[in-house]
């Protein structure tokens, strides 16, 4: 169980997360969403200790992240995979090697240097990728994907990581409709076979209501919406997105088990 107890980031006058007080179960798909500069980034980098928190506690099941340093906060980010818009790979390096870069927290620096991979580990590197439909383009340098090609390697060397968490930043804001879509369902795999826990920040009210089966909704770095996508109200949208709000609500939402609805003043 992931919880945040009133954690708050602070930068300079500026609160870019308020007092964010949240319970999140094993095995969540929690969609983060708001406007820019609602918080959500900070909120997901503060979790892997991207971010350092300025108050507040975050804890996993009983262990305090926010106290950890050294090897013990290398041993959490290993557990706790981050999925970012701009995929980060290598992009000389072919698509195998760098799925196998999720590793590197278990591997010696020498052996990853000089690519001195087992079998067993590129076994698993490449089931990783046959999950994802990319086991085809194992030898393929990770430049010449395309950006849902490179996001599901992405998710790949995140598998490898065997994470308790994902935290996805914005994973399909530069793709098309159609990678979209088979990025998020990457994700929902990952969530559903897996069971890891999935915390992914999205603009997009349609993809939160398809994929995600709780939504925690974010304004100015308050916490201003935590329930399913149903009890997402147009109220509450307004509030979240302001006058973008008409363009976040066109998509009719879609019925998901229920979850206690808090609007918070």
């Amino acid at each position: 169980m992931l919880i945040f107890e009133d954690l708050t980031r602070q930068y300079g006058d500026r609160r870019a997360v308020d007092g964010v007080s949240l319970t999140i179960p094993r095995g969540a798909f929690v969609g983060v969403i708001g406007r820019s500069g609602a918080g959500k980034s900070t909120l997901l980098r503060m979790i892997n200790r991207l971010a350092e928190p300025t108050g507040g506690r975050i804890l996993f099941d009983g262990l305090d992240v926010t106290a950890l340093r050294g090897r013990d906060l290398r041993r959490w980010r290993a557990r706790c995979a981050m999925i970012f818009q701009q995929f980060h790979l290598v992009g000389r390096l072919d698509v195998l090697s760098n799925v196998l870069m999720g590793r590197l927290s278990e591997v010696p620096r020498h052996r990853s240097l000089l690519k001195l991979w087992s079998e067993g580990e590129r076994a698993l590197a490449l089931g990783a990728l046959d999950a994802f439909g990319m086991g085809a383009f194992a030898g393929h340098r990770a430049d010449q994907l395309s950006g849902g090609q490179q996001q599901r390697v992405a998710i790949a060397r995140a598998m490898m990581q065997a994470p308790d968490v994902i935290l996805a930043d914005e994973p399909v804001a530069s793709l098309d409709p159609r990678n979209t879509r088979i990025v998020m369902d990457a994700l929902a795999e990952a969530n559903r076979r897996h069971g890891i826990t999935v915390l992914c920040n999205l603009h997009s009210l349609d993809l939160a209501r398809s994929f995600c089966d709780r939504l925690v909704g974010l304004a100015d770095g308050r916490l201003v919406f935590d329930g399913a996508p149903a009890d997402l109200t147009d109220e509450v949208a307004r509030r979240l997105y302001g006058l973008e709000a008409g363009e976040v609500l066109d998509a009719p939402a879609s019925p998901r088990a229920a979850y206690p609805t808090a609007l918070v003043a």
